[in-house]
């Protein structure tokens, strides 16, 4: 993949060093080359701590009972790269051993199985984050690809009431505006937007209104930045567009706000096919032109870190974006 050179500065490669790198969004697809193996990667290039993605609503209460637990034995096999995070204080621990902090979280609520007892259970197996919904509706409320959002349901307020109980974190991206909306407005700890970006710089059934955003550091919340080409509504994915979303939101709402969700897919081909396939989740595949996915890549953060500092961002706000945002709202929202 072609990208025009960023001279990056020492400046920019220390304040990646020093900082907390922390992505939220890595989906466990071994089909689509996202195996544990390729977490060296993510390590190389400078990640402390990155949240899988093991199950969503492609899967039943089984099965993502199963996932995650094949996740965390293959995590364990690992130890000696990898460590699984399951409270905020792994994470610290994870860095200073020199090993990747590697956290679990589902895209969807259907792994609850319609039982929001099974919520707790999930937390206690490290799972700490949970989509409300995957671009179609389920029980819990509207995806973000439905022709009509009607709102959080009774059951997802339930989910949503127990999920802040129990101290897992509510991640609405993927979920549709007015499900989302009244997420929020019942939520009592810092929410999430783990992987979005922004309606007005580019339009897309995925990307966040301005209200959604403002509404989302109004709970002390995040929104993880995408680094998929449909969402940046940039086919080169370059750092300067990534930059230009961050910078939005940091416009609007502060650099308290912002962190990365880049959702890196390795076979960008093979999630374009499975997309194609499966027209109603994804409305672009609709459109013969929509030329597929394309990923930023990892190793381009010291560019994106080099874009912030040209744009008189402060050492604490790159950190903050980098990794410590994450980190403040994953300490409040997973408090017991």
């Amino acid at each position: 993949m072609h990208h025009d050179v960023i001279e990056v500065s020492p400046r920019a490669r220390s304040l990646l060093a020093e900082a907390l790198v922390w992505d939220m969004v890595y989906p466990l697809e071994p089909w689509a080359g996202n195996d544990l193996d390729s977490l060296a990667r993510l390590k190389a290039a400078g990640y402390d701590m990155v949240s899988l993605t093991v199950a969503g609503d492609d899967h039943d209460v089984g099965q993502a009972f199963e996932r995650v637990a094949a996740a965390r034995a293959q995590i364990q096999e690992r130890s000696d790269a990898l460590h699984l995070v399951e409270v905020i204080e792994d994470v610290a621990a994870s860095k200073a051993a020199g090993k990747l902090g590697v956290g679990l979280h589902f895209e969807g609520t259907r792994c609850f199985g319609r039982k929001v007892d099974s919520i707790e259970a999930f937390v206690r197996l490290g799972v700490r984050h949970t989509l409300l919904a995957f671009n179609s509706a389920n029980s819990a409320g509207s995806g973000c690809a439905e022709p009509h959002d009607g709102g959080l349901t009774m059951f997802g307020r339930r989910l949503v009431s127990e999920m802040q109980r129990v101290g897992m974190l509510l991640d609405l991206s993927h979920v549709g505006f007015r499900t989302s909306m009244d997420a929020m407005e019942i939520a009592i700890r810092p929410v999430m937007f783990s992987h979005s970006n922004v309606a007005a710089l580019a339009p897309s059934f995925r990307n966040l209104s301005d209200e959604q955003i403002k509404a989302c550091a109004a709970t002390g919340g995040v929104i993880g930045l995408s680094g998929s080409s449909s969402y940046l509504g940039d086919e080169a994915v370059r750092p300067q567009t990534l930059f230009a979303h961050l910078d939005y939101i940091v416009q609007m709402v502060g650099p308290a706000h912002v962190g990365l969700g880049l959702d890196l897919v390795v076979d960008a081909q093979k999630v374009t096919e499975y997309a194609r396939a499966r027209p109603d989740e994804w409305p672009m595949a609709r459109d013969p032109d929509w030329p597929g996915f394309r990923y930023f890549p990892p190793e381009q953060l010291p560019a994106l870190v080099e874009q912030m500092i040209g744009h008189g961002y402060d050492d604490q706000s790159v950190k903050a974006i980098l990794g410590g945002n994450h980190q403040r709202v994953c300490a409040a929202a997973w408090a017991a």
